[in-house]
This record gives structure tokens, sequence and C-alpha cells, in this order.
């Protein structure tokens, strides 16, 4: 593909035109950006295949995902269907030899995303992971403010991440699997990795670590079927932790949050600090999906205010900073730069795999009760 003369042609897998994140962020984000053009789409059955390809205006539908990632019309493939099939259909766009975005977990176990990770790199192919939180404008300009010393010297970070998931008695069906500990999507590997991801971002990574886990909604009735669902994932993440350079973390993160969802980053120096707050109904969701503000002192010893974003930390004219898919619109913008340049500044499959590895060490901390290094367990 001549990627400097010709719009990036896109494969998305799990295009449901009904419900799903597809539907919600992907789409509309590639149909934002003048680079992309959805070329085709695939589902599980044909009728919602060739449903999404009349609703989304794609040429091709497929129900069989290594049929999609092997035509000719389709240079990047995004994957966005349940984390335990990353594995395979990931793996069948790199065997294509095509680009890969891939959603967040990169795979169900660490296992997973470490032959993924070698795949891609071995592929040649330009591959991401979608954390899309590091592209949020309130959490690049927060990175870029620390760099330059706005804070001084880091101390501490606090934080507290919420989302409303399961604040009922019921779930939906599409959303009883991640209830399962050995989904690979539940509360620690989504909202714990989208969090800590941003957070390890904006101020550098962890270097040892405290963490307890427990599940304080046992169970639940699947809404559709009133099938009684056990839930075995953890719902919360306490966590104390060391970063690289000395200063000191404390988390929480859980979800069935029944009032005031959202996500809070407090960052602490010797000179002022900075705080990343979650806005709107999306801010229920987690840090990665909806708008960020950013508040702090402009000089030291001032009144904490917010402080405007400036324009170029928005890389987006076509979708609403405030929408779902804003900060995933962001991630492919970025990453048609890359492809464009040969530039590789979107996080790939090997930040992705770290993300894992940090997860591995905190359920390792919660299993023994023990505080774990980093550098130990890698």
């Amino acid at each position: 593909m001549d990627v400097e003369a010709k719009k990036i042609r896109v494969g998305v897998i799990g295009a449901n035109p009904d419900r799903g994140w597809a539907a919600r962020a992907h789409i509309p984000a590639l149909t934002a950006l003048p680079d992309y053009e959805i070329t085709a789409v695939g589902t599980s059955r044909p009728e919602s295949a060739h449903a999404a390809a009349r609703r989304f205006g794609a040429a091709h539908a497929f129900t069989d995902a290594r049929r999609l990632a092997e035509h000719p019309e389709v240079d990047l493939v995004a994957v966005t269907v349940k984390v335990p099939a990353h594995a395979e259909l990931v793996g069948a766009a790199l065997a294509a030899g095509k680009h890969v975005y891939c959603e967040w977990p990169l795979a169900r176990t660490t296992e997973e995303a470490a032959a993924l990770a070698k795949s891609a790199h071995a592929a040649g192919v330009h591959h991401v992971i979608g954390l899309q939180a590091r592209n949020a404008p309130a959490i690049v300009y927060a990175r870029d403010l620390v760099a330059a010393g706005h804070v001084g010297r880091v101390t501490s970070a606090a934080v507290y991440a919420t989302r409303d998931k399961g604040a009922g008695e019921r779930i939906p069906g599409w959303a009883a699997y991640t209830l399962d500990s050995g989904s690979g999507a539940g509360l620690l590997e989504v909202a714990g990795g989208h969090t800590l991801d941003a957070l390890q971002y904006v101020l550098g990574g962890i270097s040892d670590l405290s963490a307890s886990l427990s599940v304080q909604r046992p169970g639940y009735t699947v809404a559709e079927t009133g099938e009684a669902v056990e839930a075995t994932g953890p719902d919360h993440l306490l966590l104390n932790a060391t970063l690289g350079g000395g200063a000191v973390v404390s988390a929480h993160i859980h979800d069935a949050k029944v009032t005031g969802a959202r996500t809070r980053l407090e960052i602490s120096g010797t000179r002022s600090d900075l705080v990343i707050v979650s806005t709107g109904a999306s801010g229920a969701a987690g840090v990665q999906i909806g708008e960020l503000r950013l508040l702090g002192t402009p000089a030291p010893g001032g009144t904490r205010q917010e402080l405007p974003i400036p324009g170029r930390y928005r890389w987006v004219s076509g979708a609403g900073p405030d929408t779902e898919g804003f900060n995933v619109a962001q991630m492919y913008a970025r990453l048609a730069h890359d492809l464009r340049t040969g530039s590789r500044d979107s996080p790939d499959f090997e930040a992705g795999l770290r993300a894992h590895r940090l997860l591995d060490v905190i359920r390792l901390s919660a299993a023994t009760g023990t505080r774990q290094s980093m550098a130990e367990n890698i």
C-alpha cells in the first residue's frame, strides 16, 4: 500500500451494527478522519455482516476473519471483539501481513499477548493496542507539563477510578462473560489496565507494588434471561505502589459504583499539583472514554483552576471531545501519521505486553499478600 497517496483501507472485525464498541467508537472515529476508508466489516453472522456493510458503507462483508484480513482492499485490520477471541483474530491479520489495531486487553493471558507481540515484530507491520487514554488531550498535556517541571519533583499520585458497570442486580447478556475471572475482560484488566497505563504514561513506570483484589458483588442476574451468574473476577482493586522516580502511588479502582462513578488522578509535586478528572456521563465508563479536564495551579502557590488545553493536543476536528470515540479517533490520527511517515509513536503490542505483565504482578501480590518488585517479576 502506498499510504502517502491513498486512503488507509480498514477492515473492522466485530462491527455489529446494533451494539458494541466498534459501532460506538471505531466506526465514528474512522468516518471522522479523512485518512481512512472502511472497506470491509466482519461479524459472526451473515445477516449482521451484510447489515453492517450497508449501514457503514463498506464494500465487503465477512463472517470469516481470515478472509477479511487476506482481502486485497484491506490495509489495516481493527479487532474489536470479545477478549478471548483476540489471539486468533489478531494472528490471522498478522499472518496476512496486515497492520493491526487491537482493542485492549491485547489477549486473554500474558502468554497469548507475548506470542502476539513476537509475531507482530516478525511480521514487520504496524501494530497498535487500544490504550487510547494516552491520546486524550488532558493526559498528553499533563505528561508534557510534568516533563517540563511544572509540578517540580513528583512526590505522590492518588487515583480514584470507578465505573457504574454492575451497579444493579442485573447485567446485560453481552457483558456477563466479563464477570468470569478467566475472561481477561474484568475490572482488573479493563479499568485497571487503562487507568494504570495512563498513570504510567504521565509519570513513568511502577517499580514495586502491594495490591489487594476483592469480589464485593458475587452474583448477578442476566437481564434478558433471568439466569443467575456468579462473579468470580474482582470488582475492587486497592494498590499501593512506588514509581521509578521514588514517588508513591495509591489507587482504588472499582466497579458497581451506584452514584457518582468517575475517574480522578491527582499528582502532587514539590512546586504545585495537577488533577485529571473525567466529565459528563461517559466519565463513568473509565479514563479512556469521554472528555477529561485538567486542573492545576498556573504558578507555584497559586489557586487551583482549570487549565486550558492548547489546541495542538486535539488532532481530530470531525469528532467532539465529549464523545465516546474521541480518544479512539485521536489514536487513529496518530496511527495514520505513523503509517504515512514510518514513525512508531502509537502504543504497540510491546506496550500492551508490559501492561499485561503489570497486571500479573498485581495478581501475584494479591494472591501472596506480599509486596512485589516489577524488575524481579518480568
